[in-house]
């Protein structure tokens, strides 16, 4: 056979799990640099949530009672700040991957590329992890500049068990969002945005769940920011020993548990109906 013509082995191409982890690598990289080319959104974002930020810790510094009282309040706002501030990233960002493909006009491509499904979200959803994590230490640090932080009786390899735990519970919702802008291609985006907020009013960010209306106070036990919050708090604020946060760490489980496998299989047929009804286009 002529040198010129014989086939050449593809560097990329591979089976097995080796294949698949350098495939989900692969979309790490590639959002990274998705976020790096875009710099100035991020900085935009930043200085956006700092200043949310602060208006929230801000209002704790003006209520009456005691330092140690107004200190208690800061710290409580800060850690559903922070901790809003990680799963709401986590969410967003694989929530809006069909609308990042939209934006590259690379969506064609990467439904139609020979990888599992599977392979896409776990390298979408470490990204996302990933940023999440920098994002909120990056907003940490900020806010740690204008207020006081004591969390010296803090237990904090509980508090990373219980983030960590809730955020497989907020990759299977933020799958299920993603799979909004396939099935509405014009207005799905903003759908996402509809659900976070849903999460944001029912799961205590600001306040306890107790104080919502009791028909709302169902709602925030589906929601797994509610025990995520709690956990943080009872292990950051309260120094809560690890073995006592099976509580909050259970449901959290359980809800990722079924959340997760729910969420591929509803993005999985929102994926073959956009494929029938020709919705996979770069703009809707």
């Amino acid at each position: 056979m002529n040198e010129s013509i014989r086939p050449r082995p593809n560097p990329i191409a591979g089976s097995g799990l080796g294949h698949e982890v350098r495939a989900s690598w692969a979309f790490v990289e590639r959002n990274f640099y998705i976020v790096r080319r875009y710099w100035g959104w991020e900085f935009a974002f930043l200085i956006f949530n700092v200043a949310s930020s602060m208006s929230v810790l801000y209002i704790g510094e003006a209520q009456g009672g005691s330092a140690a009282e107004q200190q208690n309040l800061v710290l409580y706002l800060g850690i559903g700040t922070v901790v809003w501030a990680y799963l709401r990233a986590v969410f967003s960002n694989i929530g809006e991957m069909i609308t990042w493909e939209r934006w590259e006009g690379t969506i064609e491509y990467t439904m139609m590329a020979p990888i599992s499904r599977l392979t896409h979200m776990l390298g979408v959803s470490l990204f996302s992890i990933v940023y999440g994590l920098a994002r909120s230490a990056l907003l940490l640090g900020v806010l740690a500049l204008f207020f006081e932080v004591d969390l010296g009786g803090a237990n904090l390899p509980g508090a990373t068990l219980i983030l960590l735990a809730g955020s497989i519970s907020f990759i299977g919702f933020g799958i299920m969002a993603a799979s909004l802008p396939l099935l509405f291609p014009e207005r799905g985006e903003e759908m996402t945005f509809v659900i976070s907020s849903v999460l944001l009013l029912v799961s205590g960010v600001y306040y306890p769940v107790s104080v919502l209306p009791g028909w709302m106070e169902g709602m925030a036990t589906v929601s797994p920011a509610t025990y995520v919050l709690e956990g943080m708090r009872a292990a950051l604020l309260d120094g809560a020993p690890t073995t006592s946060l099976g509580g909050d760490l259970l449901p959290i489980l359980l809800l990722g548990a079924l959340a997760l496998p729910l969420g591929i299989a509803v993005f999985n047929w929102a994926e073959r109906f956009a494929k029938r009804t020709g919705r996979l286009k770069r703009s809707g």
